[in-house]
């Protein structure tokens, strides 16, 4: 892709405005957190004081949005805590033009490092730069700057407060994830009907988990809802897989075929209603049509074999999601250590050695998250030293626009840089004329403020440049409310962020972190980690009295995540401006294509596995050891740009199919990866093309970025 085209495409989506469901409730409820805190700072006299603790409110309402599994109230209090420290720190050394430019450099390269430890660190580390950046400019002493801290976690404390106070849809987040998670599972259903080996993206199950995971007291307040539906949403589907699939399941064509459709349409309209009652908190409300194709019927088309088998294992499922839904919602029982069932969340104390682990981790030249934090800690102090020798006055709108727009990515980075400016340059407008026509007072400036912050809470998620003119507006009417000149913030806040802006745009180019070159590394992780799940599963064909399920659990979450990284990967690589460096756009698609079917059918054949009872297995025991041995071989190959030869494995599986004459799952299975696994060796052995119009210019300049 040129770079003409990556621009025009990081416009596009930077500009796109997204029609979303609203939340007013919680808009108003953040609003009126900002409201509290001005009102009480301006009735105590002190105008500078109501700005320092709105924009702690301000920040922690924003946080509170987040997709973030942990408890509102804790998010409010962390980002108010980072914040005061911020604020503080940078008032101590705001005096000295040399000690701030160093705290802002070192500062801004933490802030970029907490990307490292999530999406949400990051936010935070961004807000505490940001505001920093504002407040250090309204003068104050030492005493001075403890109380612009304080009040600043005040703010955040008034908005922990009303969370508590003033809950809207408890458990809101937590049922919203797994509510999705059942209903992708009853799309997946409708699909298979039509199309039997239909793909599955597990990203919905993966939030859910994160959702489950509680802390102590939260275990003993959640509903019953919410106790045990994952657990079987993760049991369903492996088994609609299998009902489905032509080869394991149900023939492709017939009575039987005719069975299984109606099976997995009843599935779809029982899974939907799960989802219905747990997003809403109400009792299932199931069709009896559905009900009636449940029913184990007298006569007619009969399933057999495995297809019968994932039959029964369905209909079973269903009736268990349903009787654990459908139970009074407002119910609560505890929750013993030994039946707790969810996944323990640490306390905020605890996180420390998980982050700390994660900072290190990501310390190395080739981490896209380190070279983040190194070009916006760059970008930060190059744009707060050139506001301060440019005559505008007020220098640090323009590293305050580059610290809100940089990303770790260069499609997010330029969308948002984008984005941004369009935004503020409305938002300025239109609150600079209306200052400058009305004048309003005090009271009146907060009351804008207030009403500009509102309505960002609720257009939230329909775009950053709708969200960037709110932001905008608000800020110009509370520093309007501490006295700053309205002409002076429009002049000010247009040219400096679009100074702003074009010096994240700059940075990115000339110091990229891309991740073109390491598709190739996420495709051999997700090659080794699904080799690993097929390895479990079958070593149990091979000794099944040493059945192990938690080996088998922890192998697919490894295969998951790999799978995340590439597809997170692959969607970054495909808008960036560089050669696609000997794994094309087609290419690296028809490979994940035949890594997600190795996936799915190691899945099928976990819903078959033998009890401990059961005879060993020599053919499954002969084809996991070759493919044990193939698979470090393979894994580099991929890697080191080399062909893919599953021949020996190959030979294996026929002396198999030799040898057993039932022709069981696993060898059927087994013949599917190996089918998987020709395709991802076709997928790489295709000659690499440049695509139309690539800008080869810009691969030669771009550094390796971590490719091997």
């Amino acid at each position: 892709m040129t770079w003409s085209r990556a621009l025009k495409k990081a416009a596009r989506s930077g500009l796109t405005i997204e029609r979303t469901k609203l939340t007013p409730l919680i808009a108003l409820r953040g609003a009126a957190g900002v409201a509290l805190v001005i009102g009480l700072c301006l009735w105590r006299g002190d105008p500078t004081l109501a700005v320092s603790s709105a924009f702690g409110a301000y920040a922690s309402g924003i946080v509170t949005f987040q997709r973030s599994m942990r408890p509102r109230p804790v998010l409010a209090l962390a980002v108010a805590g980072a914040l005061a420290l911020s604020t503080f720190l940078g008032y101590l050394a705001a005096a000295r033009l040399v000690s701030f430019v160093l705290l802002l450099a070192g500062w801004t390269l933490l802030a970029g490092m907490a990307w490292a430890i999530g999406p949400v660190a990051g936010l935070i580390g961004t807000q505490t730069v940001a505001i920093m950046l504002v407040t250090v400019t309204l003068p104050t002493s030492v005493l001075g700057a403890l109380e612009h801290a304080a009040l600043m976690f005040f703010g955040g404390l008034v908005q922990a407060t009303l969370i508590v106070v003033l809950p809207v849809r408890p458990w809101g987040v937590q049922r919203d994830a797994l509510a999705d998670a059942l209903a992708d599972e009853a799309d997946y259903a409708r699909r298979l009907r039509h199309d039997p080996v239909a793909p599955f993206d597990p990203s919905p199950l993966m939030d859910a988990r994160l959702a489950s995971a509680l802390t102590p007291r939260q275990a003993r307040r959640r509903p019953v809802q919410l106790h045990g539906p994952r657990g079987l949403a993760e049991r369903v589907r492996p088994v609609l897989a299998s009902l489905a699939d032509p080869v394991v399941g149900a023939p492709l064509e017939g009575p039987e075929r005719d069975r299984a459709r109606d099976l997995l349409g009843a599935a779809a309209t029982v899974l939907d209603a799960v989802a219905h009652a747990v997003r809403h908190a109400r009792p299932v409300r199931l069709p009896p049509e559905a009900m009636a194709v449940l029913e184990v019927p007298a006569t007619g088309p009969m399933l057999h074999g495995a297809a019968r088998r994932s039959a029964y294992r369905l209909i079973s499922l269903l009736a268990d999601a349903v009787e654990l839904t459908d139970e009074p919602v407002r119910s609560t029982r505890p929750t013993t250590e030994a039946e707790r069932g969810h996944l323990l969340r640490p306390s905020v104390p605890r996180l420390v050695p998980g982050a700390l682990r994660s900072l290190h981790r990501e310390a190395r030249w080739s981490s896209h998250v380190l070279r983040h934090a190194l070009r916006v800690s760059a970008v930060a102090t190059a744009g707060y030293l050139l506001g301060t020798v440019l005559p505008f006055g007020h220098g640090y709108w323009a590293p305050l626009a580059s610290v809100m727009v940089m990303r770790p990515d260069f499609a997010q980075t330029y969308s948002r840089g984008i984005a941004r400016f369009i935004g503020t340059l409305v938002g300025v407008t239109v609150a600079g004329a209306l200052m400058a026509l009305a004048h309003p007072g005090a009271y009146v400036s907060g009351g804008l403020a207030v009403v500009s912050v509102g309505l960002m809470y609720l257009l939230m998620r329909t775009g950053v440049s709708v969200t960037s003119a709110c932001g905008a507006a608000y800020v110009v009417f509370l520093l309007g409310l501490a006295g700053a000149g309205w002409e002076q913030t429009v002049q000010e806040r247009v040219v400096l962020t679009l100074l702003g802006g074009l010096l994240a745009m700059l940075s990115y180019a000339l110091f990229p972190a891309w991740e073109t070159p390491k598709l190739r590394d996420r495709l051999a992780a997700w090659l080794e980690a699904n080799g690993r799940y097929a390895l479990a599963v079958f070593d149990l064909y091979a000794t099944p009295a040493e059945r192990r399920p938690r080996q088998i659990r922890d192998a697919l979450l490894d295969s998951r995540a790999a799978r995340a990284a590439w597809e997170e990967s692959e969607a970054r690589a495909e808008k960036e401006p560089v050669r696609h460096r000997g794994l094309s756009p087609a290419s690296a698609k028809a490979a994940g294509a035949a890594l997600a079917t190795m996936g799915r059918v190691t899945m099928i054949l976990e819903v078959h596995l033998p009890e401990r009872d059961a005879a060993a297995s020599p053919g499954a025991t002969a084809f996991a050891f070759e493919l044990r041995a193939c698979l470090e071989e393979a894994t580099q190959a991929v890697r080191e740009r080399s062909a893919l030869n599953w021949s020996e494995l190959r030979d294996v599986w026929e002396r198999w199919d030799a040898e057993d004459e039932s022709r069981g799952v696993a060898l059927r299975v087994a013949d599917l990866q190996l089918d998987a696994l020709d395709d991802l060796a076709e997928a790489l052995s295709r000659e690499p093309r440049t695509d139309d119009g690539a800008d080869d210019g810009a691969d030669r300049d771009a550094p390796d970025g971590g490719s091997r």
